[in-house]
């Protein structure tokens, strides 16, 4: 994931791309989850569809029901995927008690939930954004469960 902000850290911190991530939430949780809730691809699609993304659970039950068009670009599918990921990532941390973000050792930032489960996001947004499941609100519907 490049996040260009984290390189220039980085660099100030002579640490790796994967610790500065890390650094950072530990650092600032929420300066992070800010940046980490941008998503502005998948923003701006689902916005061409008349879905303004409000950071809610119902606004993941309506991604879910978007004509995948995104998997006509090769190009674009994997940035929209991730983005999907780290939306997925935003409503569940803002909605479910006791989520927070994290990252795993290789710089990958997950979800974990209050009773430690951890949830790749990223993984299942670029699932979602390329076969269509699991959908969203399934994920999220699985995460506010535990």
């Amino acid at each position: 994931m490049n996040i260009p902000f984290l390189d220039n850290w980085r660099k100030r911190q002579g640490g790796t791309r994967s610790g500065a991530l890390a650094a950072a939430v530990e650092a600032d949780p929420d300066g992070v989850a800010e940046l980490l809730a941008e998503c502005e691809l998948l923003r701006v699609r689902a916005g061409q569809h008349g879905l303004e993304l409000d950071d809610t659970p119902a606004s993941l039950a309506a991604l879910d029901q978007l004509p995948p068009r995104w998997r006509d670009d090769p190009e674009e599918l994997p940035w929209l995927g991730n983005d999907a990921g780290l939306y997925l990532g935003t409503v569940i941390v803002r909605t479910v008690p006791g989520a927070a973000w994290d990252v795993w050792p290789s710089g990958q930032p997950v979800v974990r939930l209050e009773s430690g489960r951890e949830i790749d996001v990223v993984a299942a947004g670029l699932d979602w954004a390329m076969a269509g499941s699991p959908e969203l609100s399934q994920v999220y519907a699985e995460s506010a469960e535990n």
